[in-house]
């Protein structure tokens, strides 16, 4: 149920992220209302993470899983009747709560069920891996569904398949809570709720107008005051939502920073990806979705020797080798153009899904085991959340380097494409008014043709730089997890928690 549970909570990823040329289209959005489609989802859960792992160890486990398949079956309803750009970020939101919930709540159950490090490695591995089938039949799923119906059925599955794992839920699952006296921080809670979403709101509005302009500003200053109440509140709280001393562990500091760093650079490229295949290859989605499911595809069928290999390897080597393949892969894909047909397309995907089949599963699993066995919900929920924080930044970053590139490139494309002047500056205010996406609304006439091959040359240049920019995100993970995924010395290790009266050894960097 743990692994259904995770896969009720991914789903919608990779299913709206091919939608959204269709979604962009149906709704007129820019590209900055399109990364907040994305990042609606991605806010809540990054924010309400960490309270979900706390409430759970308090209250129940059990509970706090059964309220995220309510949030997720009803976050999908609203997305399923939305009629506006901001209706289904509303529907998105409430989902994304439901994913808070249930990401902690899925690891931790699983740490409880499997106490034995060596034996839960297996079961954290099949976790991951529902996580991954999620996002590979996310696009298969929204590709069949557009070849025949409105974009908004992309939502209904997720509202049958939310209630009926409710229902076996409530039925098999049994509770359980942290031992110890947890309690609700909401000090904490509310300072990270304010840093997360003032940061991303902050970048997205920067890339899409300009980052002097006074909302921008704000938003970021207010980011940073929210982020130096956290650690204050934090380090002051009898009961921390996230006790900063788990980062004395080098293993649980390693792999949070990794899943932050990579995510922002692999989510970001995720979203450019599709708007490359919408835009400039104008395929349709369930073409994208043949292509897009190469990836998670390849990194199931690794992540499951990789798995294996835990017990023979050093998660140092797995997950830095891991991330070097995958930064190589981001780097053969800046040769794509409009033209790069399905076969060279193909084994760089599966390049690129082979080197997070060598990550996701080592860095879950060595983040729940580098902490006492009592912290195991704890230490998942926190490098959930600095993952989700790097999913949020992806889009909204990426986006703004897409945009910004490719709109001041498109002026010297058209001029090359002999589009007139007249016709360029109508393309330039459409551009400036509404995004990318505008110009294929514009009635061009004979020019058309022209000023749209333009616009894919400006798109790609965009791509380049995404791809440049989320290679070297994903090799300063990979140096990262080289320099800090060292093997522990030899004798116990150990670290005293906040509210934890005995002590446990806190620090390994194998699983076992």
């Amino acid at each position: 149920m743990a692994c259904v549970g995770v896969f009720v909570a991914y789903l919608p990823v990779t299913t709206v992220s091919v939608s959204l040329p269709a979604i962009q289209r149906a709704l007129h959005a820019s590209t900055a209302e399109l990364s907040w489609v994305s990042d609606a989802f991605v806010l809540p859960m990054a924010a309400l993470i960490l309270t979900a792992g706390v409430f759970g160890d308090v209250h129940g486990r059990k509970k706090v899983f059964l309220a995220g398949l309510l949030f997720s079956a009803a976050g999908a309803a609203i997305a399923l009747s939305a009629r506006s750009i901001e209706m289904l970020w509303v529907g998105q939101a409430v989902s994304g709560t439901g994913a808070a919930a249930l990401l902690p709540t899925t690891l931790a159950l699983i740490s409880h069920a499997v106490p034995d490090h060596r034996e839960r490695g297996k079961f954290v591995g099949l976790w991951a891996t529902s996580l991954m089938g999620a996002l590979a039949l996310g696009p298969v799923i929204a590709g069949l569904i557009l070849e025949h119906f409105a974009w908004r059925w992309i939502y209904l599955l997720p509202v049958p398949a939310s209630l009926l794992a409710l229902v076996l839920v409530a039925r098999f699952v049994s509770d359980s809570k942290a031992p110890g006296s947890r309690r609700l921080d909401w000090p904490g809670q509310i300072s990270a709720a304010v840093a997360i979403t003032a940061l991303v709101y902050g970048v997205i509005e920067g890339g899409a107008g300009s980052f002097t302009d006074a909302k921008v500003v704000v938003a970021l200053v207010l980011a940073a005051l929210g982020a130096v109440v956290f650690v204050f509140s934090e380090r002051r709280s009898a009961s921390p939502m996230l006790d900063l001393k788990l980062f004395r562990s080098p293993a649980f500091t390693a792999t949070t920073l990794v899943a932050m760093i990579s995510f922002l650079g692999l989510i970001g490229f995720f979203f450019a990806l599709s708007l490359y295949f919408g835009m400039v290859q104008q395929l349709t989605t369930l073409e994208s979705a043949g292509r897009m499911i190469l990836v998670t595809l390849a990194a199931i069928l690794v992540s499951q020797p990789a798995s294996r290999l835990m017990h023979r390897w050093s998660p140092r080597v797995l997950i830095t080798g891991g991330l070097l393949l995958t930064a190589a892969s981001l780097l053969t894909l800046t040769s794509v153009d409009a033209h790069t047909s399905y076969g060279s397309l193909s084994w760089r995907l599966l390049l690129l899904g082979a080197g997070l089949g060598f990550v996701i599963t080592p860095m879950t699993a060595t983040a729940v085991a580098s902490v006492p066995h009592r912290l195991a919900g704890m230490a998942a929920a926190g490098n959930n959340a600095f993952r989700q924080v790097g999913g949020a930044l992806g889009p909204a970053v990426l986006g703004a380097v897409l945009s910004t590139k490719a709109a001041n490139a498109l002026p010297g494309h058209l001029a090359d494409a002999g589009v007139s002047e007249a016709a360029a500056r109508r393309i330039g205010a459409a551009v400036d008014e509404g995004g990318l996406g505008a110009v294929a609304r514009l009635d061009l006439g004979a020019e058309r043709g022209r000023a749209l091959g333009a616009l894919s040359e400006a798109f790609l240049d965009g791509l380049h730089l995404c791809l440049i920019i989320a290679a070297i995100l994903t090799t300063l993970a990979a140096l990262v997890a080289a320099v800090l995924l060292r093997r522990p010395r030899p004798g116990p290790a150990s670290t005293k928690v906040a509210g934890s009266p005995d002590r446990e050894p806190a620090e390994s960097s194998t699983p076992a």
